[in-house]
């Protein structure tokens, strides 16, 4: 049936089907992959390049009702742009809440806060307006129920009456003037629009909004951009309707939204690009609130690498002699003997070596820890006040005195305190060297990291998704790769092939951004031994963005930082990590390593392993492609710290097409040189 009979058998006051035309007559776009959300920057592309030209046309010839009419098929479509807005309308409410509480904890001048946070939200507030009124042209467009024309008049007035403040037109503007700024925003030029305001906020808070600061700017952009599309339709809907009701012909107004629109679309745009390309692109994991840390959820620890312990002089050298001081036992000595089952029998043997012991004082209260503890000591007191961990108002399993003693008046036989490096059960001290990967032959890329320990060995994997169009991941693919179980133990598991054992020498590990190359996305991450360092490797894989798909697999290519010139930093004197009562904070850059060490003496005997690992699961709430990893510290001064991933997001911004100047006219020429080949064959 043609569109004109359509139209004749409408009833009085129902929407006449050439205007359903209007707004559905164009391409459907690609089917939504079950598990999938729709892929907003191909939508936006697709709109704004390929899709829109079609829609003016069609407005542009909507008097030619010999148009084919698809009721069922063009509903689907716009009830798939009408479902994204939805999405996108619960992840800005999402937004305006972080922002609100994060900005708080960055912005220090409580003026410059309020400013940006009111703006934020005046923002989304037209942005919601802009989306009911979208529902209301939906349901008219939908209603199978007849509509007098004073309702359709008044939707349409209401949306481009230029005299009524609430109308589309005039909130398009204030939407444009919010985001990209003006004389009346009280900021400086270069600070005036709203993408650089939120991606100085998200920079000084990356852990805290579950989106790296690239991330928020472009999810920012997708939801002004797709709004200002949703705008144009409905007003050039309006004044077809206003049209087909006598109230005028609205050509030269019609053109006038075209024109303003792609004036907006391409200034936004263009902003969009150099804003990204000055903005960070890494995520990471905030600590967890003050009491929340799970240990082998939160973070995992390495235990006894090197612990404090307490040893007489005697029984560390195979004379059994006391000629020499504490100083002189600094490296790899061993307990030979108990002498005279005096505390050494009291006590877990340091079967290892025995390094940088000391003397404070000659005779001490020793508190023991819990069997079974990680711990040795929960506190030491020596005589001359010094105490080392903290005392307890009541020790569980009893204190023991422990005196040192002279030995034919010449020789001092003094109990040192030392540092025990022993490799055994009760040290959880290895490292996998074994790749995590993601499964490249399914098309599964890297979207997120995380620390585990398993079996006493620590494990760097990776969570993955299956790649689709435009960078989107299936949703319902996600899931973490999980590691290999195996022991050190085991049959056939080899040292500095499987693992890594840390120990006095050999215990640094490097901080390092490792990002891939243009046109590639992150498919594994892996530890290697670089010299006596723990040093991480990415692999990466060449991705073809426009169809989803990794290409040339077999080329995938591990990459790492190769340099050994590294400035330390220091861990000496920290306490244990959970121990702090704030956040850590980002205290490494590229380029640095530190090695794990005990934690300070005098606040916990030396009893912990420091920096512990973040466990908590880095990924961004908007699954993605990655273009890079790394590692960082993060610590607050006098407390041990904790080493954490953290991703690179993949940089949207080259893909964004800026429309030239004649899109409109270049697009329409193609549709109609492709109408005219399809009619003549």
């Amino acid at each position: 049936m043609c569109a004109r009979a359509v139209a004749n058998r409408a009833p009085a006051g129902r929407l006449p089907a050439a205007l359903l035309l209007l707004l559905l007559g164009f391409a459907p776009l690609a089917t939504v992959r079950p598990g999938a959300a729709a892929s907003a920057i191909g939508l936006l592309t697709e709109m704004t390049i390929k899709i829109l030209p079609r829609i003016i046309a069609n407005m542009e010839d909507a008097n030619n009702v010999s148009l084919p009419f698809v009721m069922n098929e063009n509903k689907l479509i716009l009830k798939r742009l009408n479902d994204l807005s939805l999405q996108l309308m619960d992840g800005q409410a999402s937004m305006v809440a972080n922002i609100q509480h994060y900005t708080a904890e960055v912005v220090h001048m409580s003026s410059v806060q309020n400013r940006f946070i009111e703006r934020i939200e005046s923002l989304y507030a037209l942005i919601g307006i802009i989306a009911r009124r979208e529902r209301t042209m939906n349901a008219l467009l939908q209603s199978t129920d007849p509509h007098e024309p004073l309702t359709l008049t008044q939707f349409a007035l209401a949306t481009v009456d230029m005299s009524n403040r609430d109308s589309v037109i005039e909130l398009m503007h204030r939407i444009e003037t919010l985001v990209l700024g003006d004389h009346l925003i009280s900021l400086p030029v270069d600070k005036q629009n709203i993408f650089v305001q939120l991606g100085e906020t998200a920079s000084s808070a990356i852990c805290g909004f579950g989106l790296s600061p690239q991330q928020m700017i472009y999810s920012l952009y997708e939801s002004v951009a797709l709004t200002e599309l949703k705008g144009y339709i409905m007003m050039q809907f309006s004044y077809m309707l206003l049209k087909t009701q006598g109230k005028g012909n609205f050509t030269v107004e019609s053109e006038e939204r075209k024109l303003e629109m792609q004036t907006r679309l391409n200034r936004t745009q263009d902003l969009l690009h150099r804003v990204m390309q000055q903005t960070r692109s890494d995520y990471w994991r905030c600590d967890p609130e003050q009491g929340k840390h799970r240990e082998n959820v939160t973070y995992v620890q390495f235990t006894r690498l090197l612990q404090g312990y307490i040893e007489n002089e005697v029984d560390m050298n195979a004379d059994n002699t006391c000629r020499e001081t504490c100083a002189h036992y600094q490296y790899g000595h061993e307990q030979h003997q108990c002498y005279k089952e005096l505390y050494c029998a009291k006590q877990p043997k340091c079967a290892g070596r025995i390094y940088e012991c000391e003397y404070i004082d000659s005779d001490m209260t020793i508190c023991p820890a819990a069997p079974g503890s990680q711990r040795r000591y929960e506190y030491i007191e020596y005589e001359n006040g010094e105490l080392r961990g903290r005392k307890l108002s009541h020790c569980p399993y009893g204190t023991s005195q422990v005196e040192s003693w002279w030995r034919w008046l010449f020789w001092h036989c003094s109990y040192c305190f030392c540092l025990c490096d022993d490799v055994g059960r009760h040290s959880d001290r290895y490292v996998s060297l074994r790749q995590s990967v993601s499964d490249i032959e399914n098309n599964k890329v890297v979207t997120g990291l995380r620390f585990v320990k398993v079996k006493q060995v620590v494990h760097l994997i990776v969570q993955q998704g299956k790649l689709l169009p435009g960078g989107e991941i299936q949703n319902d693919t996600i899931e973490w790769v999980t590691p290999a179980r195996f022991s050190p133990l085991d049959r056939g598991i080899r040292s500095e092939k499987d693992y890594h054992t840390l120990t006095y020498e050999k215990r640094a590990i490097d901080l390092d951004d490792i990002r891939v190359s243009a046109g590639y996305v992150l498919t594994g991450v892996r530890f290697r031994l670089l010299g006596s360092h723990l040093n991480l490797e990415i692999r990466m894989t060449e991705m073809n963005f426009t169809s989803g798909t990794l290409v040339d697999l077999d080329k995938s290519i591990w990459i790492g930082n190769d340099d050994t010139e590294r400035t330390e930093i220091a861990m000496k004197y920290k306490d244990i990590p959970t121990r702090a009562t704030g956040k850590s904070v980002p205290v490494s850059h590229n380029g640095q390593f530190l090695r794990f060490g005990p934690t300070g003496g005098r606040l916990d005997a030396q009893q912990t392993t420091i920096p512990f690992m973040d466990a908590q699961p880095v990924y961004t709430i908007r699954p993605g492609p990655l273009s890079g990893a790394g590692l960082l510290y993060k610590s607050l001064p006098n407390f041990g710290g904790y080493i954490a991933p953290k991703l690179f997001s993949y940089d949207y911004g080259p893909h964004i097409q800026t429309p030239a100047d004649d899109w409109f006219a270049a697009e329409q020429l193609k549709r109609s040189e492709l109408e005219e080949r399809s009619t003549f064959g």
